[in-house]
Formats: structure tokens, C-alpha cells, sequence
């Protein structure tokens, strides 16, 4: 029991930076500020450890999501941050290294959350469900893990995952594990499924497909609704879509 407990705590180091907590009239307020141990092949020079790199990384995020990840270059972020283009070359390869870097970012975030969310549950459907809850709903525009911003992050996904690795050099970063964050949350999400229905026999198919519809079908629904089966945004539209999707394959 006792080394099980220490497991535990190790593994919530591996996420946890600090953990404030503030006191005011009437209530307690928590604030959490999360880092997450990111693959050191990424970077040239782990950006965590300097205010410039921070900036690199935080006003990167926000500039890819302003201008598009084909129009952003390091020569724009260099001006967006008064430094010099050298000096973001100091710290990743180039624009595609960055965009792992923060999409991966998201996912080892999104994992933690889904760890948190699922902590105290014991049934797979209401643990499943609480998944796409996590996965469709947007984060609040003001809420700021560390330097990064969630919101960002999570519109940096619905619009740029997707060309982390659809890459002639996808082998190769999936060897260097670049990938690892978001395979990770996957499998996580395939034990519950088989927790759900142990003879199924695509675990790992659905639990993908659930991952990138989230959102694929997100960014159809802002972008191009007639892919879709409404009009508008429409979160509940889509988790009851993906709910039925899941559960619908699972009876199976």
C-alpha cells in the first residue's frame, strides 16, 4: 500500500508544478499552475527554462492560431516578442517542431484532466461520457495553465493537429516517441472502452476515431456545416453524435 501511494504522488509530480492556495472572505481559491514534462526532442533548448523561451512558446501559440500555421513564420513571432529570429531558432528547429511541441502539450494536458475527472469513478459509461464531455467542450478564454493558455491550445488543435503528423517525416518523429502524449491518452481511453465491453474487439480503432472527431467534427460545424447535421456550433449536438457513435459500436 504504501509504495502504491508513492507511485501515485510520482505521477502527479510528473504533471503538477505548484499548487497555490489563496484564502478570501467566505471561500478558498486554488490555483494550479501545471508543467508537464515535454520530450526533449523538440527543442534545441527547453523553452521552460527562460522568460524569452516562454514567450516563444506562449505568443507562438496565440500568432499560429491568429495568422494560420501555413502564413506563421519565426521572422513574425520575432516581431510579435521584440526578439531576433536567431533566437527562436535557439530554441526549436523550426515552425513544425513548435507545433508538436504544442499540440502535444494538449494532450498530455487533456490526459491530465481525463486522470482527474475520472478519479473517483468506478463506472465505464459514466466515465466514457465524461471523456467526450472533456474532449467537445472549450475551455474557458481566460484560464491559463502556467504561460500557456488553455484556450489557445485547444483551438491550436481543432485547426493544426493534424499537420503534426500528416508529414513525409511522421516515422521518424514517431520513433524519437514525438507522439507519445497523444497515443498515451488514447490507450487510456481504449482501457475504459474495454472496461465497457471486454469482447470488443477495436478498442484502440474506436478509441482514435473518437479522438479525432471530437474535433474534425468541431471544426466542420464552425467551418463547413454542411459536413455536418446542423448549422451552427452546437456542442450538444455533437456529444450526443459521438455518444451515440461509441455506444452504438460497443453493443456490438
Amino acid at each position: 500500500m504504501k509504495y502504491f501511494i508513492i507511485i501515485v504522488l510520482l505521477s502527479f509530480f510528473a504533471f503538477f508544478k505548484y499548487l497555490h492556495i489563496f484564502v478570501l472572505p467566505n471561500r478558498i481559491v486554488m490555483q494550479l499552475d501545471i508543467r508537464i514534462k515535454m520530450n526533449e526532442k523538440l527543442y534545441l533548448r527547453n523553452p521552460e527554462d527562460s522568460a524569452v523561451g516562454k514567450r516563444i512558446v506562449s505568443q507562438g501559440l496565440i500568432l499560429i492560431n491568429k495568422l494560420g500555421f501555413e502564413d506563421f513564420t519565426f521572422k513574425k513571432l520575432s516581431i510579435e516578442i521584440d526578439t531576433t529570429e536567431a533566437t527562436i531558432y535557439r530554441y526549436f528547429e523550426n515552425k513544425h517542431r513548435l507545433l508538436i511541441y504544442l499540440t502535444t502539450w494538449w494532450w498530455s494536458f487533456l490526459e491530465y484532466k481525463v486522470m482527474i475527472s475520472l478519479n473517483n469513478m468506478t463506472d465505464p459509461q459514466t466515465k466514457l461520457k465524461t471523456i467526450i464531455n472533456l474532449l467537445v467542450s472549450e475551455p474557458d478564454k481566460n484560464q491559463k495553465t502556467d504561460y500557456i493558455k488553455e484556450y489557445e491550445a485547444y483551438n491550436l488543435v481543432k485547426w493544426e493537429s493534424s499537420k503534426a503528423y500528416l508529414t513525409r517525416s511522421v516515422t521518424k518523429d514517431n520513433k524519437d516517441r514525438l507522439f507519445k502524449p497523444y497515443k498515451d491518452l488514447c490507450g487510456r481511453i481504449s482501457i475504459i472502452i474495454k472496461e465497457y465491453n471486454p469482447k470488443y474487439k477495436h478498442p484502440n480503432f474506436l478509441a482514435s476515431t473518437l479522438l479525432e472527431m471530437s474535433h474534425a467534427q468541431k471544426f466542420f460545424m464552425e467551418n463547413l456545416p454542411l459536413l455536418t447535421d446542423t448549422n451552427q456550433p452546437d456542442d450538444k449536438k455533437l456529444i450526443q453524435f459521438l455518444e451515440h457513435l461509441v455506444f452504438s459500436a460497443l453493443k456490438t
